[in-house]
């Protein structure tokens, strides 16, 4: 019997996994962008489907497989690209195999509709994606791509979309958020399964997705965006006439030099040339972590984030209980007294999303509370990577630190106010609102 492939075998087992329990006339579809991560899903997807259920390790049955490719028309040649994506998904089996291409809002925001579909998925994570959240032209991007993939794996009846994220793209997604200084919930990285999407890959390196597609035979394209600009970086190590090396680093007046450099950025953006800082971290900053800590840096905080993401999804539960305690009292109080609820919103605040009782929030855990209040946010339509640490205190200090303020102006144009010992929220007029039928459950809340 022939030798297996190390990675082959890896990526195989990981996919397995997935399609285990699935049905036989279950379609799962793979998201291929052509590069070396989603021609190695497609390539497993493709040969798991087929002999799945027919063997003691393989617990279910055969599946069909296809596979979606989106062209974001963002380079020249996105389309050769995209064709020539799903034609090595074809030659694979795998089928149905389609070229989106996907439609991109105006720069200034998303696509409204797309931001009400319901159960579209928001992820802050991309292989090309930007370092902070928000309607910069990588995020407008991801909304696109996921909307795209969302809509025909409804046409389709897909039961998954499997996405290609590895152990590399999440050791990056926890060191950007390191780098911000986010919370837990951001340094938790990428879930393996959200809705109908699963990341078999998240426990496998890059390397492995690129031996696979060698022993497949299959050539990845490998995006531009990905790759280092040639020449030093703008904090590259430099000589000074003394021979010490010093560090150039941008100041807050900006120099000369550092002037020069934002407005060659600014260029190389405009050109489609511009390196997201998601790529220099993974070109520059994990190298040197491995070369200075050792190796298994990657899958040290591959493990951190997993152990976060429980930690994160424990805490949003008692969180969503706990502004399900503070929204149910407002409502007792009123059957036990007879009298008109607390706070009542007025004529021109239909639009209030979620009434709360300032008591219950006050008697909770700081950290509970603050979280509650995220939620809160999110559930009243705020994009949750819009939604900073700044507007959480804005909101706490309405519960915790009262003098009659006025009301907090919350991402998308949400409002929160305090009156008569209760806190409405009104609802973001561009956000997703849950209509005050609850808060997002925990496996919905934004990385």
């Amino acid at each position: 019997m022939a030798r297996v492939d190390p990675a082959v075998a890896a990526a195989r087992n990981a996919v397995r996994e997935v399609l285990a329990g699935l049905g036989p006339d279950d379609l799962v579809l793979v998201a291929c962008s052509g590069g070396a991560d989603s021609l190695a899903l497609a390539a497993s997807l493709a040969f798991e489907a087929r002999r799945v259920g027919r063997s003691v390790r393989s617990r279910g049955h055969a599946v069909r497989a296809g596979a979606v490719v989106v062209d974001h028309g963002l380079q020249a040649g996105s389309a050769e690209v995209a064709a020539r994506a799903a034609e090595q998904c074809r030659s694979l089996g795998l089928d149905p195999v389609v070229v989106r291409r996907a439609d991109r809002p105006a720069a200034g925001g998303p696509d409204a509709a797309a931001e009400r579909r319901p159960g579209l998925v928001r992820d802050v994570h991309d292989s090309t994606g930007p370092t902070s959240g928000g309607g910069g032209p990588e995020a407008v991007a991801r909304d696109a791509r996921y909307a795209a993939l969302e809509v025909f794996a409804a046409e389709a009846g897909a039961a998954l979309v499997l996405l290609g994220h590895t152990l590399d793209d999440q050791a990056e997604q926890v060191l950007l958020g390191l780098a911000r200084g986010a919370g837990a919930r951001s340094l938790a990285g990428m879930p393996r399964e959200r809705g109908i999407f699963r990341r078999p890959f998240l426990g496998l390196r890059r390397a492995q997705t690129e031996a696979v597609c060698a022993a497949s035979g299959l050539q990845f394209w490998t995006d531009p965006t990905n790759l280092l600009p040639t020449g030093p970086p703008a904090g590259a190590l430099l000589r000074d006439r003394s021979g010490d090396s010093r560090s150039v680093h941008r100041s807050t007046d900006l120099g000369s030099t550092d002037r020069s450099q934002v407005q060659r950025d600014a260029t190389d953006r405009s050109r489609g040339t511009f390196t997201p800082l998601r790529s220099q971290v993974r070109g520059r900053v994990l190298p040197v972590l491995e070369d200075t800590l050792g190796p298994g840096v990657a899958e040290a905080l591959g493990r951190s984030a997993d152990q976060l993401r429980d930690d994160a999804d424990l805490l949003d539960a008692l969180a969503a209980e706990l502004l399900e305690r503070a929204g149910r009292a407002p409502a007792a109080a009123q059957a036990a007294q007879g009298t008109g609820a607390p706070g009542r919103p007025t004529a021109g605040e239909s639009d209030v999303v979620r009434t709360l009782d300032v008591a219950v929030l006050e008697q909770a855990h700081p950290a509970l509370r603050r979280r509650a209040l995220r939620l809160a946010a999110l559930a009243a339509g705020c994009r949750p990577t819009d939604t900073t640490t700044r507007h959480v205190d804005a909101l706490d200090a309405l519960v915790v630190s009262w003098s009659g303020q006025g009301p907090v102006h919350l991402p998308g144009g949400a409002r929160a106010r305090r009156a008569c010992g209760s806190l409405f929220l009104r609802a973001a007029p561009t956000g997703i609102s849950d209509g005050g039928t609850g808060v997002p459950p925990p496996s919905t809340t934004q990385e």
